[in-house]
């Protein structure tokens, strides 16, 4: 099982959603970096359950114990080693699902490749595993911060409840206050109502987080199988619901001719530019100096409060209704991730970039 993200700057995750705790290891972390805790601490809020009606009420403090790598408030170069405790799991909420699989869940999956799996909340395969990426990418972000670079995401779509896809007509520093994490006032209370509405028939729903990384600088990622596009696809990809990627006007932009889709080169001030940014920031696969967008596709939740079909492990017929306590729509808590995500894929390339140019 594969559990490290990275090249240079590395995550290796571990634990289950109702184990004694989820942790990870970072290496490759550059020394020196002042590590804010309380920034870190309010990344996990972000991510943290129970945040409001839209969300799991699963009470969870998500506390994070750092275990090495840091001294007297600064990054020591070194390992940094972490834990989060979990402290109200409610196991026996998933007794029922012990000898069946849930549909469109991970269930049959890992127990056809390994054999065994973990039925409470999912095991390995649960989102709760997230939380060690929001740690990994907190400390990204801060490193990122001294570069002038900086992350935001937001919901930009729940069900058909659609944005324009123009980021550049939002206040993103208005997302926090929404509860859904849309900078539209106006969209999200309609997005809260579709959430509520879906919640109380006992369904879930999906849509879409849009994420925009600003003062990237020209030359991140590599031109044949190392593309950044391709980088930053894969790590979104890897978080859980995730079905779709697309970067610049992406799926979009293909009814438009080349005439209407070229970023024109210009020189402003003896730095050269492009007039429009359809590219997304990317260009051959490398950071082109503009800024870099993209959109990432999540499936409804896969867990139903109501009824549905399935099989036991013998492949005999049954029902399930899931119990306990589950997000209806998983995009106001996903925002975090996705930029977690976000920054360990661009750190890691800023230290490759470095790396390869000494």
């Amino acid at each position: 099982m594969k559990n490290t993200f990275g090249n240079i700057f590395t995550l290796t995750t571990f634990g289950e959603s109702h184990g004694e705790a989820i942790g990870g290891v970072v290496d490759g972390y550059p020394a020196g970096i002042d590590i804010d805790m309380e920034f870190i601490q309010s990344e996990l809020n972000r991510r943290r359950p129970g945040q409001s009606l839209l969300t799991t009420s699963r009470k969870e403090p998500d506390h994070v114990e750092f275990l090495s790598g840091i001294y007297e408030g600064k990054s020591t170069g070194c390992p940094i080693g972490f834990i989060i405790r979990n402290t109200n799991p409610h196991s026996q909420d998933y007794e029922n699902m012990r000898n069946l699989f849930r549909p469109s869940h991970a269930d049959y999956t890992y127990f056809s490749k390994y054999g065994i799996r973990d039925h409470r909340g999912g095991g390995r395969s649960s989102a709760r595993i997230t939380i060690s990426r929001c740690v990994a990418g907190a400390l990204a972000k801060l490193a990122l911060r001294k570069e002038g670079i900086s992350i935001q995401a937001y919901t930009s779509q729940v069900g058909n409840i659609a944005l324009d896809r123009d980021y550049r007509k939002y206040d993103l520093s208005k997302t926090e206050e929404s509860p859904v994490r849309c900078p539209d006032e106006r969209k999200s209370k309609e997005m809260e109502s579709l959430i509520m509405k879906v919640k109380a028939d006992g369904d879930t729903i999906g849509g879409v987080i849009a994420c925009v990384i600003k003062g990237c600088p020209v030359g991140l990622g590599e031109p044949e199988f190392g593309k950044l596009h391709a980088q930053l696809g894969a790590a979104m990809l890897s978080i859980n619901a995730v079905k779709g990627f697309e970067y610049g006007e992406g799926f979009n932009g293909v009814s438009a001719r080349g005439s209407e889709q070229n970023d024109v080169f210009t020189s402003q001030d003896g730095k050269i530019t492009t007039l429009t940014n359809h590219s997304g920031g990317i260009q051959g696969g490398i950071s082109n100096g503009q800024d870099i967008y993209f959109r990432v596709a999540f499936k409804p939740v896969a867990t139903l409060l109501r009824e549905q079909d399935t099989v036991d492990l013998e492949g005999n017929p049954t029902t399930l209704k899931a119990r306990g306590r589950h997000d209806s729509c998983v995009l106001p808590r996903a925002v975090p991730i996705v930029e977690s995500m976000a920054a360990m894929v661009i750190l890691d390339n800023l230290l490759l970039k470095r790396a390869n140019t000494l």
